[in-house]
């Protein structure tokens, strides 16, 4: 008797919320992957995962600048049960945070109890941004959701993450494979670039552009299509193309669709 196929595993929703994210991309960039699944999928910028989750590579090396990020994943991955309280409300937030940013500056950073108060903070702060001060001090404010879903075990996610390895570190420092495929999601090319401690400036956009040119595999780059964006991917032999994408915050309540750029190379 013939074994019955192996059912495909369901679809997993991003475990954190994420200003920017890239879920709606998801189908343009599965249509690039579509007969390279053997590879090993790459992400310099991972974020939120929504890309990794939306395509559920067999294997992955998913690397984030932000290492409480990094550190939320790898806690997941062996097996993450949260344990304490959480509130939608604005004491017990900012309580939170404070002892978030305690256990940052006594180096308790790696643990799980990190791990658990930073899905609280992006759960329950605005709008998903993942912001830090000078002083590497989480200093998102109290969110305005009217109802929060909260997850306490993340065991579904388990499958998923055992064939990926997490990293945080500088996207040079990765160690790429002739055949990696590479999705590049870098921080935009607009004032904000507080994301972590260290601020990721013109002269990165230009390096991780530069660094992505060289490799020999497939790549696929999105990015804001500003002028200089633009003109620096086709200086470097990238195609590209021209989606929109829908706004995720705009402090002047606009929501109308942004210009992405989607650039690839040996594809």
């Amino acid at each position: 008797m013939r074994a019955a196929p192996l059912a495909t595993p369901p679809r997993l929703r991003p475990p954190l919320k994420w200003a920017g994210g890239k879920r709606w991309l998801v189908p343009h960039v599965k249509r690039l992957w579509l007969g390279h699944e053997p590879r090993r999928f790459v992400e310099p910028f991972c974020g939120g995962l929504a890309v990794a989750l939306g395509l559920a590579p067999q294997r992955a090396l998913l690397n984030d600048l932000n290492p409480h990020v990094i550190n939320f994943y790898r806690h997941v991955k062996r097996g993450l049960v949260i344990s304490l309280p959480m509130e939608n409300a604005r004491d017990a937030y900012y309580a939170c945070r404070k002892l978030f940013n305690a256990l940052l500056a006594a180096g308790r950073g790696h643990t799980a109890e990190a791990a658990s108060l930073f899905y609280y903070l992006n759960r329950t702060g605005y709008n998903g941004l993942c912001r830090f001060n000078s002083r590497g001090e989480f200093n998102v404010p109290f969110g305005s959701f009217a109802r929060i879903a909260y997850v306490r075990d993340f065991a579904a996610f388990r499958p998923a993450f055992r064939r990926w390895q997490f990293a945080s570190l500088d996207f040079e420092a990765l160690r790429l494979r002739p055949g990696d495929f590479v999705y590049a999601d870098p921080p935009y090319d607009v004032p904000f670039t507080q994301y972590a401690r260290a601020r990721f400036t013109w002269d990165d956009q230009v390096r991780a552009a530069e660094w992505l040119a060289r490799h020999e595999g497939p790549v696929v780059l999105s990015n804001q299509a500003t002028p200089r964006v633009v003109a620096l991917y086709a200086r470097l032999g990238f195609r590209t193309r021209f989606l929109s994408a829908p706004r995720r915050i705009s402090c002047t309540g606009d929501r109308s669709p942004a210009r992405e750029v989607l650039a690839t190379r040996n594809l």
